[in-house]
């Protein structure tokens, strides 16, 4: 109490003279419908500022949420896309058929460890059996194809993507049919290789790349990449083409699991016959 009596009485001149500035300024606008209306005008300008700096700040802060609301529609338009393509195979295909020839849904997870640098890299999702994630479902985030998950734990899933060696994802040139097994050697991580492609296959550089669907993993028409250049196989037999790859993998954030019914009966079937 003693410091705060000290601290006003060396002010005291001061503090006196902020005292009549705002008598002075309060009976000013009070009394003079001039200084009034001017006084009104930039309180009214400078609260509006104010606000619209508080909606712009909020917003900024909402921005995760929208992206997340977007990644899910897109996914979902993806899903209605294949599906109408798949239906359009047969336009005698009723409704209920064409769910049947496009039997995925979707799980939406984010990706919370990644690398790039080595030659078997891996990725960690933030969800995982709980959420029906299992094993060998394909990935794919706003782009396009990622991996296939490896292992999963009830929170948790691992996930080979394409910058491993051991990824092998069926890919087809799109629109002509001619497939092959996307590869990585290691190196840049925005190209990966086709390879196998038969020679008679018929491309262009800049030819579109997508999943094939010849497997339980991944539907048909997953955006993979474009065709960035083409050499000879060392068998002689067949393309090599190198793709530059749609994911940009040092970004990678927002992905969803392709969940397919039916899957684990086909895989059962397919490995009774060997």
């Amino acid at each position: 109490m003693k410091l705060l009596l000290e601290f006003l009485w060396k002010f005291r001149h001061w503090l006196l003279f902020l005292v009549l500035e705002v008598l002075s300024l309060a009976l000013l606008f009070r009394f003079n419908p001039y200084q009034q209306s001017v006084y009104l005008s930039s309180a009214g300008w400078l609260t509006g500022t104010v606000y619209r700096l508080a909606d712009a700040t909020t917003s900024y802060f909402h921005l995760k949420t929208v992206n997340e609301d977007l990644a899910e529609r897109n996914a979902w338009l993806e899903e209605r896309v294949l599906m109408l393509e798949k239906s359009l195979q047969d336009k005698g295909d009723s409704a209920t058929q064409a769910k049947m020839l496009f039997p995925y849904h979707t799980i939406r997870a984010h990706v919370i460890k990644n690398s790039l640098n080595r030659i078997d890299n891996y990725i960690t999702l933030n969800r995982g059996s709980a959420a029906g994630i299992r094993p060998d479902m394909g990935v794919a985030g706003t782009h396009g194809v990622v991996g296939i998950v490896y292992k999963v734990s009830p929170r948790y899933a691992l996930v080979i993507p394409v910058l491993n060696s051991r990824s092998n994802i069926s890919c087809m040139i799109q629109g002509s049919g001619y497939f092959g097994y996307l590869r990585w050697e290691g190196g840049d991580p925005r190209y990966a290789w086709l390879e196998d492609l038969p020679r008679h296959a018929e491309f262009e550089l800049g030819d579109t790349v997508v999943t094939s669907g010849y497997s339980a993993i991944f539907p048909q028409g997953v955006m993979v990449g474009t065709v960035d250049d083409a050499v000879d196989a060392d068998d002689g037999l067949s393309y090599r083409l190198k793709i530059r790859l749609a994911t940009d993998f040092g970004r990678v954030d927002a992905v969803r699991v392709l969940a397919r019914t039916g899957r684990e009966e086909q895989k059962r079937l397919e490995e009774s016959g060997f």
